[in-house]
């Protein structure tokens, strides 16, 4: 490990200081692409389903954090409006 010009420490290669130049990270899968019951499942009325894609606070999740694709994310977030406004869904919490 060498000190660079800025004081801190770079490994082997250039990488960071916690070795994490080119790390690999997992892809994840949409997964109403993966599980076609799961889409047909995608209705205002389904609160269950509905609540993971929400959280604690009632903010919708984005896509990059729940892995869905952008066709699934907007029927996700419709659906989720559509729950919202008939009142089975809060649209916020304090």
């Amino acid at each position: 490990m060498e000190d660079d010009e800025k004081g801190g420490f770079r490994g082997k290669d250039g990488e960071g200081k916690f070795g994490r130049k080119n790390a690999k990270y997992k892809k994840k899968v949409c997964k109403f692409c993966a599980d076609k019951a799961l889409l047909a499942g995608l209705d205002y009325k389904r609160v269950d389903i509905l609540e993971r894609f929400v959280t604690n606070r009632g903010k919708i999740i984005p896509r990059r954090i729940t892995g869905t694709c952008g066709k699934h994310q907007r029927a996700l977030a419709r659906e989720i409006r559509k729950s919202r406004s008939i009142g089975l869904l809060p649209f916020k919490v304090l």
